[in-house]
């Protein structure tokens, strides 16, 4: 926690001294990057409510493609996240490779733009 508000700290007094539009542009992607992992927790969050068969890689798609469409800050912390929830699944919950493939499929198809309810099964009711 100490590491974290130091390095915090540090971003501060870097950004300070550093030209506006640098400043700017830092301040944009840090609150898209921040917006976007929002979007995935929203996505996560959902998908267990819903707690729907066949509606994994629906979510997976709409939370990538909910953060990309804040920016390249949103679409940084979609891969960011994407990447690190598929390597810890597929080396801790032997789900397997056929499937870590798959929802990376879905996650580069949510980042990229593209329409996440082509992922969407039968069913799944309209709030989500």
């Amino acid at each position: 926690m100490r590491l974290c508000v130091c390095l915090v700290l540090l971003s501060f007094i870097l950004c300070a001294s550093a030209d506006v539009p640098f400043l700017t542009r830092s301040a944009h992607f840090i609150r898209d990057a921040a917006g976007g992992a929002w979007d995935m927790l929203r996505a996560y969050r959902d998908m267990r409510e819903a707690n729907y068969k066949g509606a994994d890689k629906y979510f997976h798609a709409r939370g990538n493609y909910d953060a990309a469409q804040r920016g390249p800050g949103g679409a940084w912390a979609a891969k960011v996240i994407s990447d690190a929830r598929e390597g810890w699944q597929s080396s801790v919950s032997g789900r397997g490779a056929e499937d870590t493939r798959a929802d990376q499929e879905a996650n580069l198809w949510g980042r990229s733009g593209r329409d996440p309810n082509h992922f969407r099964p039968k069913g799944l009711p309209s709030k989500y």
